[in-house]
C-alpha cells in the first residue's frame, strides 16, 4: 500500500496550522504532526475507519483523530487522504 495526500488534504492542512499557530504555535505543531501521522496506521488495517455509505461505490472512510475527521479513499493499492477538519466545523 502507499499512501498519497489530495491537494484539498493538503490545503486543509495547511489551513488548520495557519490558523492555530497565530494562537499557540507548540500545538499548532503538535497537531499537524499528529494528522499527518494517523494515516500511517492504514497501512497496516486500511479498513479502520468507518465506510461512508453515501460515496458507494467508491470505497470512502473516515476515522477520528482527537477532534478532528479525516476521511480517506481505498483505490487498489493507494490511500488517498481526501479532507480533514475539526469536528466542530459545520461540513
Amino acid at each position: 500500500m502507499q499512501l498519497k495526500w489530495t491537494e484539498k488534504a493538503v490545503g486543509d492542512l495547511v489551513q488548520l496550522h495557519e490558523f492555530l499557530v497565530v494562537v499557540n504555535p507548540k500545538a499548532a505543531a503538535k497537531i499537524v504532526q499528529s494528522l499527518t501521522a494517523a494515516p500511517e496506521k492504514l497501512f497496516d488495517y486500511p479498513r479502520l475507519g468507518e465506510k461512508l455509505e453515501e460515496f458507494e461505490p467508491r470505497e470512502v472512510r473516515r476515522i477520528l483523530v482527537g477532534r478532528y475527521e479525516m476521511r480517506y479513499e481505498i483505490q487498489d493499492a493507494t490511500i488517498y487522504v481526501l479532507r480533514l477538519w475539526h469536528t466542530r466545523e459545520d461540513r
